[in-house]
C-alpha cells in the first residue's frame, strides 16, 4: 500500500521544469520535495507527497481532513520527531 501526505509548500528552489524542487511543511516537519509533477503549483498550496515526489495539489481542506485522519491513526507528527 502506498500512501501521500499531504504538506504545504513553503518555498521553491529551482523552477526548472524537469528538476523543480522545493520545501513543504508536514505538521511542523520541512522537507526537501520534488515538484516537476504540479508545474502548477505555487508557495502555499497543499500538495500530495509519496516518497518524496508532489503528485498533486490538493485544496487546504481537503489537507487539513487528512491530516487529521493521519493524527488520528498514529498520532502528532512533532511528537514523533520529538522522540528521535
Amino acid at each position: 500500500m502506498c500512501l501521500a501526505i499531504p504538506g504545504r509548500i513553503v518555498s521553491i528552489e529551482d523552477d526548472d521544469p524537469v528538476v523543480r524542487r522545493g520545501r513543504a511543511e508536514f505538521g511542523g516537519i520541512v522537507r526537501e520535495v520534488a515538484l516537476a509533477c504540479v508545474p502548477e503549483a505555487v508557495v502555499g498550496d497543499y500538495v500530495l507527497v509519496h516518497a518524496g515526489f508532489a503528485l498533486n495539489v490538493v485544496d487546504e481542506e481537503q489537507a487539513r481532513i487528512t491530516l487529521e485522519y493521519l493524527k488520528e491513526a498514529v498520532g502528532d507528527l512533532e511528537d514523533e520527531t520529538d522522540q528521535a
